[in-house]
């Protein structure tokens, strides 16, 4: 099966080998739901960016043209403790790719360090453009902007107390905008999703579960015509092609693996892997393909309107068909 990171250099690592657990993420009849399940506390603890990979580049081009839009704080709030014993579990958990210092945070493979205090980045032998886009940022979001892209997962600070998120540091959002979500309650931040019952009927019980003292994680999915990492509504113009022969050819597989990881005082690390892969290289297995005409068959009109596939979805369905219908 082909990458999902197909344009890294030198990757073979098949798209459902990456952490997203395609069997426990794609299930019929399809609802709207928290689908947590724990995660083992030696699981990774987020995924370092390659030197020239996928996620860097497109961090890099979001930080260096629109940080403002990614990189959020409720007003009030003091993310640099939480963010600090973040930095200290990175380093021991990625030694080769993160490594704490007296003050300074540095990004071993990346080549670019930043004192935590003040703000300022160091060069050692990292490509020119990553010291640039952080000399564009404000002194104090230069070491958060270093972590976002040493990292390939947006982060995100959830305070389980008030269930609300009060720092983003999110360059590649699927279709919404993290302005929109700072410092906001769990059932507003949800408010806009599609039958959203059973999310907003457990949210103060998950974002407190979630921020205790076991991880988590969840996995999530779509069909989509974009293609890119970044899918802020405002930086990504898509849209299905009205031949609906052209549709499959279009359609792009987008996940999300969402891990919980605790912090300390009422707060955990949010963090999200956003993937993506033509859906034919995507679901080249037959059951895999199964599994997603089943959940896409199965999905209400509201939520296919509200993931955009309801133009799509015959003709998605279709391709699905035949594709579950190969031998293996």
């Amino acid at each position: 099966m082909a990458s999902a990171d197909s344009l890294d250099k030198g990757t073979s690592v098949p798209f459902f080998h990456r952490g997203f657990d395609v069997e426990a993420a794609v299930q019929a009849p399809f609802r709207m739901q928290p689908g947590l399940r724990r995660r083992a506390a030696d699981a990774p603890l987020l995924t370092p960016c390659r030197p020239g990979g996928r996620h860097l580049q497109a961090k890099l081009a979001v930080l260096g043209s629109a940080w403002a839009a990614c990189l959020q704080q409720q007003p009030g709030f003091d993310a640099l403790p939480a963010l600090r014993r973040l930095a200290a579990a990175l380093a021991q958990a990625h030694p080769a790719a993160w490594r704490v210092q007296g003050g300074a945070w540095q990004a071993l493979q990346l080549g670019w360090s930043v004192d935590s205090t003040s703000g300022l980045p160091h060069p050692s032998g990292g490509p020119a453009a990553i010291g640039e886009v952080l000399q564009t940022l404000p002194p104090a979001w230069r070491a958060a902007g270093l972590l976002a892209l040493a990292f390939e997962e947006d982060l995100a600070l959830l305070d389980g107390r008030s269930a609300t998120l009060p720092w983003l540091a999110v360059a590649l959002p699927s279709h919404w905008r993290p302005a929109d979500k700072i410092g906001r309650h769990f059932a507003e931040v949800h408010a806009p999703v599609a039958d959203n019952t059973l999310l907003l009927a457990a949210g103060a019980h998950l974002m407190r579960l979630v921020s205790d003292v076991d991880r988590w994680e969840r996995f999530v999915w779509t069909l989509t015509p974009h293609a890119g990492l970044d899918a802020h509504p405002d930086r990504c113009v898509s849209a299905w092609p009205a031949d609906p022969s052209a549709v499959a050819d279009a359609a792009h597989w987008r996940s999300e693996h969402q891990t919980f990881f605790p912090l300390g005082d009422g707060l955990a690390l949010f963090g999200i892997h956003v993937a993506t892969a033509p859906m034919s290289q995507a679901l080249a297995a037959p059951v895999h393909a199964r599994l997603v005409h089943a959940a896409l068959a199965s999905m209400s009109t509201a939520v296919l309107t509200y993931r955009g596939m309801a133009q799509a979805q015959p003709a998605l369905l279709h391709w699905l068909q035949q594709r579950g219908a190969a031998c293996t």
